[in-house]
């Protein structure tokens, strides 16, 4: 596996996992994010948190290993420029239990066993400018390939599936209870490789067929 590749994989993992466990002061907490579109995680937050000056997000995987992000917390508010992250959150997780938020920028990361800087990771999401128009044309036109693609590939059943995200790696389809990540292979450049990812997933799932193979 290449440089590239190894780094393209750990900004893969990262994207599709938006919860693990924030670590600050010897307390450790659940916590939910989103990547805003500039790279940064948003979430809401306690107090402490933002009083701490070394603060670990643990992102777990199938394997018991985790990555660890070490993290720089900036409180903001819900409003200004930082409203998109925040309603963003609200899409993907509900109403949060913490009133206060905050945008944390990354410092460094370990991942399978390698160490990355953290603007590595903080990669602007390319497809942002054109995220909101594909979501809404795949909402509207193919909501059936969504569904049989989330039940078949990621053996969730959703009735009412939403798809509230898009990056190059994958997609993000809000379910009634969580998000479903759905990867895209190969990585999305355009509205037209993520249209034809979705249809290419809806008929995987359709065949019967292992994405894998």
């Amino acid at each position: 596996m290449s440089e590239a590749e190894i780094i393209d994989d750990a900004r893969a993992f990262l994207r599709a996992n938006l919860s693990g466990t924030i670590g600050f002061d010897g307390e450790f907490v659940p916590i939910k994010f989103v990547i805003t579109p500039d790279g940064a995680l948003i979430a809401p937050v306690m107090v402490a948190m933002l009083r701490s000056f070394d603060v670990v997000i643990f992102v777990p995987r199938e394997d018991d290993a985790a990555m660890q992000l070490q993290v720089t917390l900036e409180e903001i508010t819900d409003s200004g420029l930082n409203a998109a992250g925040c309603d963003r959150w609200r899409i993907y997780h509900g109403e949060p239990e913490d009133v206060r938020w905050a945008r944390f920028m990354i410092d460094a990361a370990k991942f399978d066993g390698r160490m990355y800087d953290g603007l590595v990771l903080m990669e602007p999401n390319r497809l942002a400018d054109i995220e909101a128009g594909i979501c809404k044309r795949v909402n509207a036109e193919m909501r059936d390939a969504l569904r049989n693609a989330c039940k078949f590939i990621a053996k969730v059943d959703i009735e009412d599936p939403r798809l509230v995200g898009i990056d190059p790696f994958g997609f993000d389809v809000r379910g009634r209870f969580d998000i479903i990540r759905l990867e895209a292979i190969p990585l999305i450049a355009d509205e037209s490789d993520a249209i034809t990812a979705i249809a290419e997933l809806a008929q995987i799932a359709a065949n019967k067929v292992d994405p894998a193979n």
